[in-house]
């Protein structure tokens, strides 16, 4: 009686061993079959009905697996390049500032110019960016300038270009009715420019040119804008502004003694993008701030170590959509607003 019991005994436990064992066997070919499955998929670039058809299962068992194969973290994705680090600037740009989209351009070094980087990613942005049916207000300075040669060119109906700011006494390359003009040219479209100079002598010449100067059109165009494309100035050194001979000296150091750090269409600002108390201010000859923020689409293209705080005090005056840059500039801006 009880040699049988001890037999029943051994039994049961070689039963049980061998329960376990083929649980053991069928857990490991399982995790053969899943872990060959996100292979295939992720590494050979299969697709899950060829997957299925290799290994001899349904597609809704593929579509399992797979998932399973994250659940466990047995997959892991890593991008090996140069440009993870333009996608991580691209992003935190992105969240910093409630930006649409960032577009950073890289630089062959960090001491290197940045205009002409920024200007063929903002040319190549443009060039898509733009349809037909678009009014879109433009600003000036170097950098826009220089986009001009990165914009493919083709035809688009019903296509509108405001020049947002005055043009200058002296026909200059850089120019803001030049800039409007060949912008307009480059898409087959409609050209309205603001003909006067690009800053009065007092507030009453700038309404008197406004009102019997028929500058009342553009101003109303302004309203109802689909995009601008704006560039900001520095005012720490030489800038577009100061070279071009509309601001003097005593100008500069009175609007830096008020916290100036940058300028947008000749409108000055701080490092909180709150218009500084200057005349210059109310004298010059272009859009208002607030008519540039009903705009849907706000494009900002600009870098360098001279605009920091400028493209800072910026973000928060126009608010951006779109932001455009160079790597050492999105690096410069992240870095200060984490400071802060």
């Amino acid at each position: 009686m009880v040699e049988r019991r001890a037999d029943e005994r051994r039994a049961e436990e070689r039963r049980a061993g061998g329960e376990a064992t083929e649980q053991v066997v069928s857990e490991s070919r399982t995790d053969r079959l899943r872990i060959r499955a996100a292979w295939m998929y992720f590494v050979e670039q299969m697709t899950q009905n060829e997957i299925a058809d290799v290994l001899g299962v349904g597609r809704v068992t593929i579509v399992r697996m797979l998932a399973e194969a994250r659940s466990r973290n047995e997959v892991k994705i890593t991008i090996e390049s140069e440009l993870l680090e333009i996608v991580r600037l691209e992003r935190a740009l992105e969240k910093t500032f409630g930006l649409q989209q960032a577009l950073v351009a890289p630089l062959t070094a960090a001491s290197a110019d940045p205009i002409p980087a920024i200007a063929a990613k903002t040319g190549m942005f443009l060039s898509d960016a733009m349809k037909s049916g678009m009014q879109v207000g433009v600003g000036w300075g170097n950098t826009l300038f220089h986009t001009l040669p990165f914009i493919s060119a083709k035809s688009l109906t019903d296509f509108k270009v405001i020049s947002l700011l005055g043009g200058v006494g002296v026909a200059r390359r850089v120019n803001p009715a030049e800039f409007a003009w060949r912008f307009a040219q480059i898409f087959q479209g409609d050209g309205y420019l603001m003909p006067t100079p690009a800053v009065v002598d007092s507030v009453e010449t700038k309404i008197a040119l406004i009102e019997r100067c028929g500058l009342q059109e553009v101003f109303e165009m302004a309203d109802a804008l689909d995009a601008v494309l704006l560039s900001v100035g520095g005012i720490a050194s030489a800038t577009t502004f100061s070279r071009g001979g509309f601001l003097r000296e005593a100008d500069r150091e009175a609007l830096l003694a008020r916290g100036a750090v940058g300028d947008l269409l000749f409108h000055f600002y701080d490092r909180n993008g709150d218009l500084v108390d200057h005349p210059v201010n109310n004298h010059v000859m272009s859009v208002d701030v607030d008519r540039l923020r009903k705009a849907p689409i706000r494009i900002l293209t600009s870098g360098g170590a001279e605009k920091t705080d400028a493209l800072l005090g910026a973000m928060n005056l126009i608010a951006p959509t779109i932001l455009i840059t160079d790597e050492e500039s999105a690096r410069r801006i992240l870095a200060a607003v984490s400071e802060s």
